[in-house]
């Protein structure tokens, strides 16, 4: 079981998402830790920490980490992390002198949209887009049945497309960015308006939250369920907007699916059904090409762990049986030095002669 085993480890902003990944995308073993926010050394040990948990009682071979951050595209060094103490740190390598693993590292979405790939909503598909709706949007692509990470690795971002010139102001610094207008922050925003105008809604909002800065979308998501129009409302006009923006990542990569995954995702048919309307208003060339679907992820939450679990193990696979410092073996094993080559001849020199061959009649 050492080629099958793997550790998937999902790093977001406020919690560390751990387990055991086989070969089939199972999660054999699990562990969830808050996340230390300010010190890129804690998180180096709540990695070795929970590797080392899971060591003591599996076989595994590699680690995997999905990082909430700009990871480079040798999956090495997380360059900027928004929520995290993280700055051109060289996550991989420091990993694996503290785990004692092969490492690999990669932004947390890839790890989530090579999951669903593999293992989830999109199986059997050659070219995707995972979009991940939660506070802000996040997203991966896969091309050919390759994970697609750009030149210089930041590929997916597409929360931060400009959709609406001069609109509201993000966070990135920019304004008018399309998460202003389809995730989380929307929903977020919408309901503690309602608690701050003491509304109906807005008090039960309060009341199931205890604090207004624990108000957030999975409330309006709740309330829509229960039938609330408004809060139904506020997730169609989400998912419209959603639907301009695949029709935009339609036009530029035209792949044979979307999935949509994050928590925002959880509205269901609420949020799917207004995007698919809009996309097919949206879509150039609407009416003479073939549309894209757009469904739910399948694997939930540990889509993350699962994705990184799986591309480690792969790599690690495609490593084997080479140690570190082989191919540096092999190398200086083959090079021709004067002494090298003294001793060469020598050799050649005292065998024996081999005999001669008579000739055919």
């Amino acid at each position: 079981m050492a080629d099958k085993l793997s550790i998937g480890i999902d790093i977001g902003g406020t919690k560390i998402a751990a387990g055991v990944v086989d070969e089939d995308g199972h999660v054999l073993a699990r562990s969830t830790r808050e996340t230390p926010t300010t010190s890129a050394l804690e998180v180096l040990d709540a990695i070795a920490s929970v590797t080392a948990e899971f060591v003591a009682d599996h076989h595994v071979r590699s680690v995997g980490i999905g990082a909430a951050g700009f990871v480079d595209a040798s999956q090495s060094t997380v360059v900027f992390s928004p929520h995290l103490a993280w700055r051109h740190e060289p996550l991989r390598d420091a990993a694996s002198r503290r785990t004692g693993l092969p490492v690999l590292v990669d932004n947390d979405a890839n790890c989530a949209g090579w999951a669903e790939h593999r293992f989830g909503a999109a199986q059997n598909e050659s070219d995707l887009v995972l979009i991940t709706l939660g506070t802000g949007i996040g997203g991966a692509i896969v091309l050919d049945g390759q994970p697609y990470r750009g030149q210089f690795g930041i590929a997916g971002e597409f929360g931060h497309m400009q959709v609406v010139p001069g609109g509201r102001e993000c966070e990135c610094g920019n304004r008018g960015c399309w998460e202003q207008y389809a995730s989380g922050r929307v929903l977020q925003r919408r309901a503690r308006a309602e608690v701050d105008a003491g509304t109906d809604l807005g008090r039960w909002m309060l009341d199931q939250a205890g604090t207004r800065d624990r108000v957030g979308g999975q409330l309006v998501t709740q309330a829509a369920r229960a039938g609330d129009v408004q809060s139904r409302e506020w997730i169609a006009e989400v998912g419209d907007w959603l639907g301009v923006g695949i029709a935009n990542l339609a036009a530029a990569l035209d792949p044979g699916l979307f999935v949509i995954g994050g928590g925002v995702s959880d509205a269901g048919e609420m949020l799917i059904v207004p995007a698919r309307a809009a996309f097919a208003r949206t879509l150039t060339g609407r009416g003479f090409r073939h549309e894209a679907r757009i469904t739910h992820a399948h694997l939930g939450p540990e889509s993350g762990l699962i994705g990184a679990a799986d591309m480690a193990r792969l790599a690690a696979k495609r490593r084997r049986p080479g140690q570190p410092g082989a191919r540096a073996r092999v190398r200086r094993g083959t090079r021709t030095t004067p002494r090298t080559a003294a001793r060469a001849t020598a050799r050649v020199s005292t065998a024996r002669p081999a005999p001669r061959r008579r000739r055919a009649p």
